[in-house]
This record gives C-alpha cells, sequence and structure tokens, in this order.
C-alpha cells in the first residue's frame, strides 16, 4: 500500500508542478455562431430572446429533459433531468457552478431524489463540492470478483440515504485542497431469504437481512482542475483524490478507511470550429482495511457521479479495490454545434474474494449522438447506445458522461 500512496503523490505533484500556468483565467463559452435546441424553439414559437439575469447581472443557465429509461435493478421509469449553470462571481474569473436534479419514479413504489452541485466562488477562491440523495434502490448483485456468472445473483433491497460534502481551498492557481464529511445510510438491507446476502457473497461486514448499515466520516480532498465547465469539459485536465476516513466517533459502525484516485484528461486533436476531442479517464478506488460494509465497496457504476460503466449493469462488478479506464472521441457534425456524436470504449477490474488480486478485465464499447440542449452552459442531450458481455442499454441524459 506504500508504494500506491506514493504514486499518487507523485502524479498529483506531477500534475501540480506542470500545471501552474495552465490557465490563468477562466474562460467564456464562445457561443459565436452556435446553435442551440432553445434557439430552434424561439424560431419556431418567434419568441424574443431574453437573457436571465441575477441581480448582479451574473448569467444563469437551464436545461430540463423529461426522460423515459430503464434504471438499476430492472423496469423502466420516468426520469426528470434539470440542471442549472451559473456563475458565483466575474465570468473572465470564476468557473461556471453547476448544480443537477435527476428525480426518478418507476410507478411500482421505487424512486430517487438526487441532487449534485459544484460551486465555484468568486474568482475560483473555494470549491464547495455536494452530493446528496434518497433512494429506494432494490438492486442485483453478483457478489464480488470478475469472472461471476451473468444468471448467478440476487436482488437487493434496501432504502439509502447519503451525504457527501466537501469545501476545497485554492493553494495556487488550479490547485486545491480542503476537507469534508461523507455519510453513508443503508436501510432495511434484505433479500428473498434469511442471511441470503451474507451466504452468497461471502463476505461478512454490513451484509446481514433486516438490518442497516452506517458508515460516517471525515474526507481529505485533493483537487487539481484546468476544466472550465463540468457540463461539457472543454480542453484540460482534471485529478481529484479522496482520503476516507470512517470512525466509530462519527457514529460508523465499524472504522474503515478508503482511498479514491480520479484522472481525467480532455484533448484537442485538431484545431477548428467543429470540436474534434478525446477524451480520457481513469480511476483507482480501494479501501484500506477490512470492515467495509458490503454496500460501501467499489464497485462498477458507483463512483462519484455514476457515470462509469456505461454497457455494463450497474454494481455488476464489485471488490475491496477497482481499476476503471475509458476513452471516448467526441466530434461534432454541424459547424454550429447542434449535432455531434461520440464512439467510447471502457474496461473494468475489481480484486477477486480471496487475495485482493486483479485478475479478469470486462470490457464494454458503445456510441452515441449529441444535440446541443443549450449553448450557453455547452449542455448536450445525450443518447448512447452501450454494450458488454451478454448485456446492453440505451443511456439518455444531459452533459457528458465524463
Amino acid at each position: 500500500m506504500g508504494k500506491v500512496l506514493l504514486v499518487l503523490i507523485c502524479c498529483c505533484l506531477g500534475f501540480s508542478a506542470s500545471g501552474q500556468d495552465v490557465i490563468e483565467t477562466a474562460k467564456v463559452i464562445d457561443t459565436n455562431g452556435k446553435t442551440d435546441l432553445i434557439d430552434i424553439a424561439r424560431s419556431l414559437f418567434h419568441i424574443k430572446s431574453q437573457r436571465m439575469k441575477s441581480e448582479s447581472g451574473k448569467n444563469f443557465y437551464f436545461s430540463f429533459l423529461p426522460l423515459s429509461s430503464t434504471v438499476p435493478g430492472g423496469g423502466k421509469a420516468l426520469i426528470t433531468s434539470t440542471t442549472a449553470g451559473f456563475y458565483l462571481g466575474p465570468r473572465d474569473s470564476t468557473y461556471l457552478s453547476t448544480a443537477n436534479f435527476a428525480p426518478y419514479l418507476n410507478f411500482k413504489g421505487r424512486f430517487g431524489l438526487p441532487l449534485r452541485t459544484s460551486l465555484w466562488a468568486k474568482d475560483n477562491s473555494w470549491n464547495i463540492q455536494g452530493d446528496t440523495r434518497f433512494l429506494v434502490y432494490p438492486q442485483y448483485t453478483w457478489g464480488l470478483g470478475g469472472n461471476n456468472d451473468e444468471q448467478n445473483n440476487i436482488l437487493v433491497n434496501y432504502k439509502y440515504i447519503r451525504f457527501y460534502q466537501a469545501a476545497l481551498k485554492r493553494i495556487n492557481n488550479v490547485f486545491y485542497a480542503g476537507i469534508g464529511y461523507n455519510l453513508d445510510y443503508h436501510i432495511d438491507i434484505s433479500a428473498e431469504e434469511t442471511n441470503k446476502i451474507k451466504s452468497f457473497t461471502g463476505y461478512q461486514f454490513g451484509a446481514a437481512n433486516d438490518n442497516n448499515s452506517f458508515s460516517s466520516g471525515i474526507t481529505f480532498n485533493l483537487l487539481y482542475d484546468t476544466r472550465e465547465n463540468l457540463f461539457n469539459p472543454l480542453p484540460g485536465t482534471y485529478v481529484n483524490v479522496v482520503y476516507r476516513y470512517n470512525t466509530k466517533a462519527l457514529g460508523s459502525q465499524n472504522n474503515w478507511q478508503s482511498l479514491y484516485l480520479d484522472v481525467r484528461k480532455y484533448i484537442t486533436l485538431k484545431k477548428e470550429r467543429k470540436k474534434n476531442q478525446l477524451a480520457l479517464w481513469g480511476y483507482y478506488w480501494t479501501t484500506l482495511n477490512a470492515g467495509t460494509p458490503y454496500l460501501d465497496l467499489p464497485s462498477v457504476g458507483w463512483d462519484p457521479y455514476n457515470r462509469s460503466g456505461r454497457g455494463m449493469e450497474q454494481n455488476r462488478y464489485r471488490g475491496q479495490g477497482m481499476f476503471y479506464f475509458e476513452t471516448e472521441y467526441r466530434r461534432d457534425i454541424s459547424r454550429n454545434g447542434l449535432f455531434g456524436y461520440v464512439l467510447f470504449a471502457n474496461a473494468t477490474s475489481v480484486t477477486e474474494a480471496a487475495g485482493r488480486n486483479f485478475k479478469y478485465i470486462n470490457p464494454a464499447i458503445g456510441g452515441g449522438f449529441r444535440i446541443k440542449f443549450n449553448k450557453g452552459s455547452d449542455t448536450n442531450v445525450a443518447i448512447d447506445y452501450a454494450f458488454s458481455k451478454g448485456y446492453n442499454t440505451f443511456i439518455l441524459g444531459l452533459g457528458e458522461a465524463f
């Protein structure tokens, strides 16, 4: 583990040293010559253009989209996705703050209320991150490891409350450090038979039927970010390191620790009016000692934004450690940015139940169509199709996957 920490520290120092003069101020999104669905609606219905401003003159951008799609655990659901982009300081020195609220309901007593925020204070002096959810969330599990049969699973029922908050202070131009608090509360965890979860998974922590799992801990966060827009990242680099320390002193059932390292790179392949970009994403997520509840273990699709593993069922692969990598090619079709497409591939590897060794790599591939919804916040309607061995799905949403 010491070697892993050394590598992570070296990566962070390397990014920090090489990127201090990458960006002096935030860039204003260029909308000249661009077209979005709002422009088309205004033209069709002869609506006069009117820019929304706050009292201090800062711009706000809103996007709302009703969706119908599959949700984890099976079945169809009605999903509404609302995104907001706004500036909390001068646009030439402050990144775009974002908020996303995407409630869903499947009309069978199953629903979710997730709210995610990333707030950039004036002149990027602080970054305040939030992730709050209440979910009724039945979901299949395949146990631990990367080679479990697709048909060998059980449906686990539970309610889930998440409350993650972190405040990061600007240290230099694009480097931030701070602390936070993470709470995960799984309520009434159960399967069809008594103790089925524990016997099926072979894992002893947080897997008893008719029980709750409560994890509460502080986090230490490092952030390096040269992106200007979370909805549709422009060329840049992103590195996020989160060390989590759960302790009984804060109400956690067990004392356990975890480490999450997220690295993303956005490369412009050719400078031209139309987007021509390669996006790379990788993360390493691991527990550092025994005691992590089963539903808090690293699992595909359970990264902070639930975006990993397109083409796989969420929760399909779970272990005490996890590596993930994805690459995506992004290209505009029309010069006005209204239409575009993406091609992507990803791979997941988790530790096996015995030995904590990485033995299997599980891939998925796909492609998608993009429609510019709001050019002011550079928000796209994303329509993706992805598949892996034994599974395929359509994914609808607002904004890019990463």
